[in-house]
């Protein structure tokens, strides 16, 4: 990967991560005023869900910022990316259970039967995502497994030479 690729993507991912704590110390307050005439239990939920969903989030970024670093430096082919893959994958997995909580406590409520679908719907392609990651963490496994096989392969050959 290109360094000024990496380097952008680096940039692009903690603007983000600036713009979710904003969300969180700013939007989050305005949304608990605006809830003021519901359920005490419904805005506590809502807004501990959303701050708990966009912390995953938040997570996520950190991991990706960790893995570009590894590949800047040409180190993203060892045992320690599997640490940050992980964690996303706990992540991303975490923030599909918060959406599947939000339906299950939606679903009895006033919102629309459409709403609540959408949202099981979210918290189905959530759970896809961490598998989708799962499976490109198997990718990297593959990869560094062949990549030990080939040094492995090298030496072998260097001294039969």
């Amino acid at each position: 990967m290109g360094r000024y690729l990496v380097r952008t993507l680096q940039v692009v991912i903690a603007l983000c991560l600036a713009g979710s704590v904003v969300v969180q110390v700013v939007l989050l307050p305005l949304v608990w005023a605006d809830l003021d005439g519901e359920a005490l239990w419904g805005r506590i939920a809502l807004i501990t869900i959303t701050a708990l969903w966009i912390l995953g989030l938040q997570v996520c970024a950190v991991c990706v910022l960790r893995l570009l670093a590894m590949v800047r430096r040409g180190s993203v082919f060892s045992p320690a990316a599997f640490r940050w893959v992980d964690t996303i994958i706990g992540a991303v997995a975490f923030d599909a259970v918060l959406t599947a909580v939000l339906a299950v406590l939606l679903a009895p409520g006033e919102p629309a039967p459409g709403i609540v679908a959408l949202i099981c719907g979210a918290a189905l392609v959530t759970g896809g995502v961490a598998l989708l990651v799962l499976v490109m963490r198997r990718l990297l496994q593959q990869a560094m497994e062949r990549e030990t096989e080939a040094r492995t392969l090298r030496s072998e050959l260097d001294e039969v030479i």
